[in-house]
């Protein structure tokens, strides 16, 4: 991200105003914007030069092409180490990373082994992302890594597995609802198993802390900028990391009911079709077109609905920090991804 280039003036957050849903949905696109991926190493070094250069005083006013810059260095490096983030766990790339494990779990009428193998798949490519786009501040060891890899993946396969059993039990209800409900067992085991996966990857974070730092008015932070001074954390909380790592796996839930319920309920539908039934082989073909489109749309939605970079009252941390508030009182982290 353009914060962990050099320079102590910081460039706009975004040219969409994040204060707003709909302004995070829009700057969330960006991040997520899949052509970003095809940026090459010359083009990254040159996105970041122009960047620090504007961040330096060199340049003075923003430019299509410093936010164009601006938009390559934000979906590519991360904000805290200025590293970039291995490809396919990037936002760019999450849809595509997404589209072949999310199609393996939605396949109909999966055996056990097959149900089993696709949440060890997806939770393998979840640990991957949440790890490389947590906040760096606080490390985390190996053997945490390890430790929350195996966790996860037996609650997913424990929910998905029992729930497959559960479910050709339920005699009461009709076969087309069991169908629909047999179909919506991926959702469970995802949203459950993501939520616990976000928690434990980044739980050292909640143990440890995370960076806060106050919140500027446009005055002090045009001061700092002048002095050529960054912008230094004021602590660690524990209480900032409990929200950001809440927040966060609120987000994962809310990316993937719609991925993991829309699709599913409208291929049940056109299984019925007289035309799907005629072609059979094009029924994986119809779930990818049909998971891939509903992930493009929900992925800067789910992304929005809290900022990256969270600003909250100095109160509502530990007492260390209730002097130490900004403009307002308040004081930001960043939430990560």
């Amino acid at each position: 991200m353009s914060s962990a280039l050099p320079g102590s003036r910081d460039l706009p957050a975004s040219r969409h105003d994040l204060s707003t849903y709909w302004g995070r949905v829009k700057h969330s696109a960006d991040i997520a914007d899949p052509r970003t991926l095809f940026t090459s190493s010359a083009g990254l070094e040159h996105a970041k030069s122009i960047i620090t250069e504007y961040k330096q005083g060199k340049i003075r006013e923003m430019t299509p092409e410093l936010w164009k810059a601006k938009k390559i260095v934000d979906s590519t490096l991360h904000p805290d180490t200025g590293e970039p983030v291995l490809l396919p766990f990037r936002m760019s790339s999450f849809v595509i990373s997404n589209l072949i494990v999310t199609g393996g779990m939605l396949t109909p009428n999966l055996s056990t082994a097959g149900t089993i193998g696709w949440q060890v798949a997806n939770q393998s490519l979840n640990v991957a992302i949440n790890f490389s786009n947590a906040n760096k501040s606080t490390p985390m060891s190996t053997s945490s890594i390890v430790k929350s890899y195996f966790v996860a993946v037996g609650a997913s396969c424990g929910v998905a597995v029992g729930l497959n059993s559960i479910v050709p039990r339920l005699k009461r209800l009709s076969p087309a609802t069991r169908t629909t409900l047999g179909r919506l067992v991926p959702f469970a085991a995802v949203a459950s198993a993501g939520v616990l996966n976000v928690f434990l990857m980044r739980g050292e974070e909640i143990r440890q802390g995370i960076n806060v730092y106050p919140a500027e008015s446009e005055a002090a932070k045009k001061k700092r900028e002048e002095a050529n001074q960054p912008l230094e954390p004021i602590g660690k909380s524990q209480k900032a990391a409990t929200v950001a790592v809440g927040e966060t796996a609120i987000s994962r839930v809310l990316n993937a009911t719609p991925i993991m319920v829309v699709p599913p309920l409208i291929l049940v539908r056109l299984q019925q079709t007289q035309w799907l039934k005629s072609r059979p082989r094009m029924v994986m073909p119809v779930n990818l077109g049909l998971i891939l489109t509903t992930s493009l749309f929900a992925l800067p939605l789910a992304l929005a609905a809290f900022p990256q970079r969270q600003a909250i009252k100095a109160t509502s941390l530990e007492k260390e920090f209730w002097e130490k508030g900004g403009e307002d009182g308040l004081v930001e982290f960043n939430r990560g991804l």
